[in-house]
């Protein structure tokens, strides 16, 4: 799943990015927005991959909304102007629309974004050494809580909520264990199960199917369809 964010100071232009998105099954609106500066905020606060980014705004232009982001997600152009397309490729965004937006259009571009975010996320995920934490959804409608990927242990999937393991505290969040797998940095968490992500760097031994952490009684095991993908890791460190 891509989480998508819209910035452009036209309603009429969000509201076709919105339609279009809603009818695009693997992206996620985390929202839409008319402000940047707002916009800059839920970057900061909320997990985001892709921006689809108006240039002429009156408070922040579309360049200046790509150089404050430093590169933490992708970002395609909208814009009346093809004269920005020169200066928005030196940025490194991944396509450039011209509005009107056909759809046709609009998905050839998320096609290019997808490949994009997943090469970013094979070569080390979402998260940078200054940005090594996520904000989830709890239990309680409305509050998000800032997890730092240093404090988990593991995560266990259970139905239509993950459980979110920091030391002797579990955090319920309303996701699947495949969306977070999607999220976190595969150079340090790896699904070994069905139901388990564990952060590599907790691993103390393996048992049997048995995978024991620094700090944890709990039993966490290993699945048949997984084992291959920790085995490497081991061999990769075995003297």
């Amino acid at each position: 799943m891509i989480r998508c964010l819209i910035v452009d100071d036209e309603q009429h232009a969000l509201d076709i990015l919105i339609h279009y998105i809603e009818q695009t099954p693997q992206l996620e609106m985390v929202a839409a927005t008319t402000n940047p500066i707002e916009a800059l905020q839920l970057v900061a606060t909320q997990p985001v991959d892709l921006v689809l980014l108006d240039i002429q705004m009156p408070e922040l232009s579309g360049m200046d909304f790509i150089r404050s982001i430093n590169g933490k997600c992708k970002v395609i152009l909208t814009t009346a102007y093809s004269e920005f397309a020169l200066d928005g490729y030196e940025l490194d965004v991944v396509d450039y629309l011209l509005k009107p937006i056909r759809l046709p259009r609009f998905l050839t571009a998320i096609q290019k974004a997808t490949t994009a975010i997943a090469a970013s996320r094979q070569a080390g995920g979402t998260t940078t050494p200054d940005d090594d934490y996520i904000f989830v959804k709890t239990e309680t409608k409305g509050k998000l809580l800032k997890i730092s990927l240093t404090d988990i242990d593991y995560i266990e999937g259970m139905k239509n909520y993950v459980a979110i393991y920091t030391g002797n505290k579990k955090t319920l969040v309303y996701t699947s264990l495949k969306e977070m797998e999607e999220r976190l940095p595969a150079r340090r968490f790896l699904r070994i199960h069905k139901s388990f992500i564990v952060a590599i760097d907790r691993i103390t031994g393996i048992e049997g199917n048995k995978v024991m952490l620094k700090g944890i009684h709990a039993e966490i095991i290993t699945g048949d369809n997984y084992k291959a993908e920790l085995m490497k890791i081991v061999r990769d460190k075995m003297i």
